[in-house]
């Protein structure tokens, strides 16, 4: 994925929320689960999660968020 013009969602989050980039992993998951954000979604299976679980198993990682979807989003926040 081209990182200049693609996000993780873990980037994402540090983004919008330096300080707080739990909380805005958190926020981007449910706006993707809610339809709000379009991503290309990658979900852990339930024994393969690594760290804090994010709302639908995202992979916080491996979830990529088109930059310009990402900006339009958190310019409506």
């Amino acid at each position: 994925m081209d990182t200049t013009t693609h996000l993780t969602l873990h980037d994402a989050a540090r983004l919008l929320a330096p300080d707080a980039v739990h909380d805005a992993e958190v926020a981007l998951a449910q706006a993707i689960e809610h339809g709000e954000l379009p991503a290309n979604v990658k979900r852990w299976a339930t024994e393969q999660w690594e760290g804090r679980q994010l709302p639908g198993n995202i992979n916080r990682l491996e979830t990529w968020i088109a930059r310009s979807d990402f900006e339009a989003w958190a310019a409506t926040r």
